[in-house]
């Protein structure tokens, strides 16, 4: 073997995605949760926050143990029906490995949190959730470069948390099959459309079964998909709100009108086939933004979740992903030490 492809190799091996530990029944494969953690050398903790409306929000962070210095910090938003302790922080553990800290939330109505199950009726007071989490997040480590990681609706809410705060204060935006626009055949039929306004303000939380589950249109491996429906905090099981549909086109409208005022480092991945969130919607939005640093894939007839893929085509994105953020994390102005308390000048901007 060449010492080109050992570097290969090696390198391979270093960015591998966990999920090909996984197994239909866990995340974690045959091992606990503490198990997969210590064979992955990650320090894990999680907590509640209270939020503003005084609803209990749970959060969690992973970092690396044996890193000697962090690159960045990664604040993670999760999808619709989703948690952040389940498919998701495979991510967010392959991220910390790359010596990251990474930090989530689960939105409310989700995962451990407070609140109607899978009922959001208005996206502002979770958009505020996540500035709040994560502006303490980052104010724990604040010589740490910060970067955004929205996943589906969590795309959309990264999208408005940016737009709400101007952009300056991160420094990139990474947007995995995120919501700026619902596939048309994932829509409700019509008349249902026209008449959901009139539902939502009568019935908020009627369940509105659209489609079949989403989990059979965002995950294309069936093993991924059965593992997907035992997660045990799952929300929705394929049917919205009325009031939550409603509100999740009016965010499509939103950012369809302003994401011109995009001006972060943006990273856009898409599933070229998603029948969930339209990748024509993705790619509008790539091309208004303002940002002078951007970047758009759209991988030819992946799904809605890249992490429902045959596990090369999850190496293939993820590795996209990774490169993107740890160019543009090694170039920034300070590296930040894992102890917390030394830190290593690396260039000025």
């Amino acid at each position: 073997m060449t010492q080109k492809h050992r570097s290969q190799n090696k390198k391979k091996h270093k960015m591998a995605h966990p999920i090909h530990q996984a197994n239909q029944n866990s995340p974690f494969g045959d091992l606990t949760r503490e198990d997969f953690y210590n064979k992955h050398q990650i320090l894990h903790q999680e907590s509640f926050m209270l939020n503003k409306q005084n609803i209990k929000i749970f959060t969690q962070s992973w970092l690396p143990s044996s890193a000697p210095r962090l690159r960045g910090l990664i604040a993670v938003i999760h999808g619709y029906t989703d948690e952040s302790s389940w498919l998701i922080q495979l991510t967010a553990i392959a991220i910390a490995k790359a010596g990251f800290y990474v930090c989530a939330l689960d939105l409310q109505g989700h995962g451990n949190s407070d609140g109607v199950r899978g009922h959001i009726p208005d996206i502002e007071p979770v958009v505020e959730d996540c500035v709040q989490f994560f502006d303490s997040a980052r104010a724990s480590h604040p010589k740490l470069p910060a970067f955004i990681f929205g996943e589906s609706l969590g795309g959309a809410i990264a999208i408005l948390m940016c737009l709400k705060q101007r952009n300056s204060e991160w420094s990139g935006l990474i947007l995995n099959g995120a919501m700026c626009g619902v596939s048309k055949k994932f829509k409700p039929v019509w008349p249902l459309e026209q008449l959901l306004p009139a539902a939502a303000f009568v019935a908020p939380t009627w369940k509105i079964a659209i489609t079949e589950d989403p989990a059979k249109r965002s995950y294309k491996e069936e093993w991924k998909r059965r593992l997907v429906m035992k997660s045990p905090n799952r929300a929705a099981n394929g049917k919205v709100t009325a009031a939550t549909a409603l509100e999740f086109l009016r965010v499509c409208e939103y950012i369809k009108r302003n994401s011109h005022g995009l001006k972060i480092p943006l990273l856009v991945v898409h599933g070229g086939d998603d029948k969930i969130c339209d990748p024509k919607s993705a790619r509008l939005l790539y091309e208004s933004a303002a940002s002078e640093d951007k970047t758009l894939k759209i991988f030819t007839g992946m799904w809605h979740q890249f992490i429902g893929e045959p596990n090369e085509s999850v190496e293939q994105v993820f590795g996209t992903i990774l490169t993107w953020i740890g160019e543009r994390a090694d170039n920034a102005s300070e590296t930040y030490s894992n102890n917390g308390f030394s830190f290593e000048k690396k260039n000025e901007i």
